[in-house]
């Protein structure tokens, strides 16, 4: 089974990850980016809707086993391009050519909840999984492209909360504050999601044109920011 797939429901491209948590590494980070391509280059859809396979969870963020012992080797070319391909990967989301859903299947914690906010719009599934940003325990700072995502779909005063006290969210609570669009059963997520994608059916070049304009300034943050601080040994990102 390959780490990401897609399948075309009418004009809907749906995305399953298959890798367990959907922790991010450069081989998922790499898969995902191929499969977008693929998508937008050979077929006719105009809208996505991402899923998680796992039976709980979406997506867990960063696979941290994977990636710091690069860091405990001081093999900062690969830490440099894993950071860098997961920044390209929000940002891939953030400006894609045609309406993004995420159906949030399970938990979103740190990376994953950050991929999320990059994502036009968010269904959740309110029968188990939480929604979080745990950095605040790790001792791991956010980038500021990573802010700029979150503040785009979070309201300022919950992502405070969230950051400030890692607090786990339901999917009624991130419907209550706008965060997901509506919290459904699991076995409601994927109908609700994909009537949701098939009923917009818009344009690509316009959709591009909108992003581009509406998330220039989130770009630009992202384009300047360097995504690797190093401290003796220790990753801050």
């Amino acid at each position: 089974m390959a780490l990401i797939e897609y399948e075309l429901d009418e004009n809907v491209a749906v995305v399953t990850m298959n890798s367990g948590e959907n922790r991010f590494n450069l081989a998922f980070l790499d898969e995902f980016l191929s499969v977008l391509d693929t998508i937008e280059n050979n077929t006719d859809a105009n809208a996505l809707v991402v899923r998680s396979s796992h039976e709980k969870i979406f997506s867990n963020g960063i696979d941290l086993d994977w990636l710091i012992p690069f860091v405990q080797k001081n093999d900062l070319d690969t830490a440099k391009k894993f950071l860098y391909t997961m920044n390209s990967l929000f940002k891939r989301l953030l400006i894609y050519p045609m309406p993004t859903i995420a159906a949030i299947t399970g938990h979103a914690f740190a990376g994953g909840a950050i991929m999320c906010c990059a994502f036009d719009f968010r269904f959740m599934r309110s029968d188990r999984g939480f929604f979080c940003f745990p950095e605040v325990d790790l001792g791991i700072p956010f980038l500021p492209g990573m802010i700029a995502i979150a503040k785009k779909a979070i309201p300022m005063y919950k992502l405070e909360e969230m950051k400030y006290t890692g607090k786990r969210l339901t999917a009624y609570e991130c419907e209550e504050h706008h965060i997901v669009m509506k919290a459904c059963h699991i076995n409601d997520l994927m109908s609700e999601a994909l009537s949701f994608a098939k009923g917009l059916n818009k344009g690509r070049k316009i959709i591009r044109a909108m992003k581009e304009g509406m998330y220039k300034d989130i770009v630009h943050v992202m384009d300047e920011e360097d995504p690797l601080i190093i401290e003796s040994g220790k990753l801050n990102i």
